[in-house]
């Protein structure tokens, strides 16, 4: 991306354009030039004279022919804003990334978008029991650039330094911004990532158990468990280059597409941000931890979900079964219950890379965590686990169940922060997806407290 054309996008960020006339004074613009021309027309014929042409004639043709000049005159000549650059502008090569982590999250029709000079932030929000963040790391882009205003001053410490930015927020809508991506030569990934159900999956899987099923549901025998993996083509080198823009605040979400000769141009619309607050997880009161690889939760939850189930039972124990998901679903055709689908994982380093459980079971006097989930809620964070690497599978005392996918994205290329561009880059770069999911209610109180820390085997972090 070290190029002469990417030092031009870097010299025009410091004049964006700027109509001569703003868009909501041109219409009192042409009125008054109108009425101007109507008065020196009529003043001229009712005294026509040698005199009189020019001082009433020659103004009032001006005047008319002026008119027509407003609306081109806003399309020629750019302007320095007074308000300075943009607030953000990146440039990238490869949307693949992007689009990729973006759909993750892709199950509310608005999300929340925060710029910061470290990166953007994505967070989706369903129904408060169910919200996800994606990350896009300054490092995605080739240049990344932010000219954020400064933070108000703390009025308890006047001393203290206010040189940090703000964070820019607003709304926009996420099935136009993924559409707007599409564009950007990943149709092929638009078609097979919409496919909510997921393939068969396939043989032996030594260190899983079988699936236990009771009450005549069927199954798939032997193919039970297989590794679909695709994050393989995830990122596609292309010719083009895509430019992200943020203006001023309130101002659209410019997104400008260059690919083989062709330039399109889409400007989303932003909304005042109405950020729910996030739902609560106590970091301090763990009750488990779990770090697996995404495609062993991947094939469990197609295994389980085999039955069209309304909830997900996750359980997890110092005994065996360490890890076990349940569903429970309805006879076909009669509707009546009595399917069941289960999954347990055994404890081993080559499964369950760290396994920690602190919870308490004071009924069952054991070290044991269990929750039950809306199935759709969990399902609905299948696009992450296609393209994750890891997994980090934690739940506090409350019962809410985080998820943080680690995505590795090759060809990163080294952003630049405030005022510096792109670096040319290369290698994998690590993304971060977040889930946090509110449990079904349960009748009164568990008495489940925290207690002791646990054994861990290996507690490397995602």
């Amino acid at each position: 991306m070290d190029s002469p054309l990417l030092e031009v996008w870097h010299g025009a960020s410091a004049s964006p354009f700027l109509p001569t006339i703003g868009k909501g004074t041109q219409f009192p613009v042409a009125f008054l030039l109108l009425l101007i021309g109507f008065t020196l027309t009529g003043a001229f014929t009712l005294n026509r004279s040698i005199i009189n042409l020019p001082l009433l004639g020659i103004p009032a043709s001006l005047a008319f022919a002026y008119v027509p000049v407003v609306p081109r005159l806003n399309m020629s000549q750019p302007t320095q804003d007074a308000s300075g650059p943009p607030l953000f502008r990146a440039v990238t090569s490869s949307t693949r990334p992007l689009y990729q982590l973006l759909k993750a999250i892709g199950f509310t029709n608005k999300i929340h978008v925060e710029i910061t000079p470290e990166g953007l932030r994505f967070g989706a929000d369903h129904a408060r029991v169910m919200q996800g963040a994606a990350h896009w790391n300054k490092n995605l882009f080739a240049s990344y650039i932010t000219n954020l205003p400064p933070a108000p001053a703390n009025n308890d410490d006047d001393d203290a330094a206010t040189d940090d930015p703000e964070p820019v927020s607003f709304q926009i809508s996420l099935p136009a911004f993924l559409e707007t991506l599409q564009i950007f030569g990943v149709a092929d990934v638009a078609a097979r990532q919409s496919r909510l159900d997921i393939d068969p999956l396939a043989r032996g899987n030594p260190r899983l158990n079988n699936q236990h099923r009771t009450g005549g549901g069927g199954g798939h025998g032997s193919d039970a468990f297989s590794l679909q993996t695709l994050h393989g083509s995830s990122t596609t080198s292309s010719n083009g280059t895509c430019i992200l823009s943020y203006p001023s605040d309130g101002g659209p979400f410019s997104i400008i597409l260059d690919e083989a000769g062709v330039k399109t141009t889409c400007n989303l619309t932003t909304y005042l941000p109405e950020t729910p607050e996030d739902i609560p997880f106590d970091v301090e009161d763990l009750s488990f931890k779990v770090i697996m690889q995404a495609r062993y939760l991947l094939d469990a939850l197609a295994e389980v979900g085999s039955i069209s189930p309304e909830r997900l039972t996750i359980a997890v124990s110092r005994k065996e079964p360490y890890l076990r998901f349940r569903t429970s679903g309805s006879h076909s055709g009669t509707g009546a219950p009595g399917v069941e689908s289960t999954v347990d994982f055994k404890r081993g380093r080559d499964l369950l890379e760290t396994f920690s459980v602190r919870a308490v079971d004071r009924a069952k006097g054991e070290r044991r965590w269990s929750q039950t989930f809306k199935f759709d809620t969990i399902k609905a964070a299948t696009e992450a686990m296609k393209i994750a690497s890891k997994v980090s599978l934690r739940g506090d005392g409350q019962g809410v169940l985080s998820m943080q996918f680690m995505v590795e994205v090759e060809g990163a290329g080294g952003g630049g922060g405030g005022a510096g561009g792109g670096v040319p880059g290369g290698g994998v770069g690590l993304s971060f997806l977040d889930f946090r999911f509110v449990p079904y209610a349960t009748d009164g109180d568990e008495e489940s407290d925290t207690e002791g820390e646990g054994d861990d085997v290996d507690m490397g972090d995602v």
